[in-house]
């Protein structure tokens, strides 16, 4: 196989591919093995037609494409490999050429890792935060403590009010049709929490519980394209109200919701662990700091492929973690009035900033020769065996060689980060 590169702008390559005939013949014979036994042709059995015959029949083109499905991969891997491509971005294949008894042509433009040039990053300049806990803030943790245990009691004597949790059916209508992702039954709902568009929340405010009504909601102009700007009306059931009740905050509090047995140790537990968070959190703060400065003195020409595909990775993740929530991606446009392209457009920021980080810390380990060691793995694999509770062997033996590579990477980066922050000044 023939393979050559044409350099382009921003770090874009195209790899035209040549693939020869015979290679391409056993792959279309490896397509007509698999698609035979779909394939009619009159005067034979099904699946017992000859390849020539069908193809005399449907035309030699019959089996390509199937054929380069199944051949292309390993063609654009073994030309990566050749010609030591680091790509980082999906390739977008284009086919210059595919005729019976021809080589076939095949290109493929895809984006690779762009080079950093680094500025100064020894001794950057970044401030050192003093952190300290006030009896406020120990207060504040055990209010937050109390609201997470506190118990859901229902409410009879009174209409809903702003900070209830209310359980609701609804069914939206447009022009009196229904719309996709505009019903649900049993829907926990927190009264002021404005999860819902416009005024849907407020207009439970004052009704009972077993109470029917209608609300009325006009999407925002930036909503799903189908419901932009339109108003919509719910029938909505509101079939139970809720409040929370607060457990007392005292000596028998501490003993059930903690390891302690009197308040005040409790206290004090807190106020040593809000100390270690703020310093956690300073530390972090600084960190970043450092880590901005380095990047934005940092060149790097960025393809948009790149950016593209984290974009993609982004917003995969994200509509993987609604999924976990019982959302769907519709379900979530719906509430929020967003659309593809203003999500896309809100984390295309963040995948920039993301890809920057990666590229400058990987130069970072390169100029000062950082390295994992094996004992540093071995650490790591400990943490996470601890943190799942399993043995460190046992879990050793199941990271698969590319969850290993992986890991590395992101020892190296924070190895990167802490060897920035401690060769950097205080202000």
């Amino acid at each position: 196989m023939s393979n050559t590169l044409e350099k382009l702008e921003h770090n874009m390559v195209k790899i035209s591919m040549e693939i020869p005939t015979e290679d391409f013949d056993k792959a279309c014979d490896r397509a007509y093995q698999k698609e035979k036994n779909r394939i009619t042709l009159p005067g034979f059995r099904k699946g017992k037609a000859p390849r020539k015959m069908i193809e005399r029949f449907y035309g030699k083109e019959i089996f390509f494409e199937d054929a380069l499905n199944d051949i292309l991969p390993d063609v654009y891997m073994n030309a990566v490999k050749e010609l030591e491509l680091d790509v980082v971005s999906r390739p977008q294949i284009d086919v210059d050429k595919m005729e019976a008894g021809s080589p076939v042509v095949v290109t493929a433009t895809v984006a690779v890792k762009p080079e950093v040039t680094l500025g100064e990053y020894k001794g950057v300049v970044a401030e050192k935060e003093t952190v300290a806990v006030t009896e406020d803030d120990v207060e504040e943790e055990l209010k937050k403590s109390a609201e997470k245990n506190a118990r859901l009691v229902d409410v009879t004597d009174r209409p809903a009010e702003m900070g209830d949790e209310v359980i609701i059916d609804f069914d939206g209508y447009v022009d009196g049709k229904a719309f996709e992702g505009g019903k649900s039954e049993d829907y926990h709902l927190t009264l002021g929490s404005h999860s819902f568009v416009d005024t849907f929340e407020d207009q439970i405010v004052g009704k009972n519980a077993e109470e029917a009504f209608d609300v009325t909601v006009t999407f925002p102009e930036n909503y799903h394209k189908d419901l932009a700007g339109k108003e919509a009306v719910f029938k909505v059931v509101l079939k139970k109200i809720q409040k929370k009740e607060l457990p007392e905050l005292d000596d028998d509090y501490a003993k059930d919701y903690s390891e302690f047995d009197t308040l005040a140790e409790y206290k004090e537990d807190l106020h040593k662990n809000l100390l270690e968070t703020k310093q956690k959190e300073a530390d972090d703060r600084r960190a970043r700091t450092v880590l901005d400065a380095v990047i934005a003195g940092a060149q790097m020409d960025i393809p948009e492929a790149m950016v593209e595909d984290r974009v993609d990775s982004m917003i995969q993740n994200f509509s993987n973690n609604l999924r976990y929530q019982g959302i769907n991606m519709d379900q979530y446009m719906q509430m929020t009035g967003s659309n593809m392209a203003s999500l896309r457009a809100s984390v295309r920021q963040d995948a920039e900033k993301s890809i920057k980080e990666a590229l400058v810390l990987e130069a970072v380990v390169k100029a000062e020769n950082l390295e994992v060691t094996d004992e540093d793995f071995d650490a790591e694999v400990q943490k996470l065996a601890d943190l799942y509770k399993i043995e460190a062997d046992k879990l050793k033996g199941n990271i698969s060689d590319s969850e290993k590579e992986g890991m590395l990477e992101e020892m190296k980066s924070k190895k990167a980060v802490e060897w920035l922050v401690a060769n950097a000044k205080e202000a």
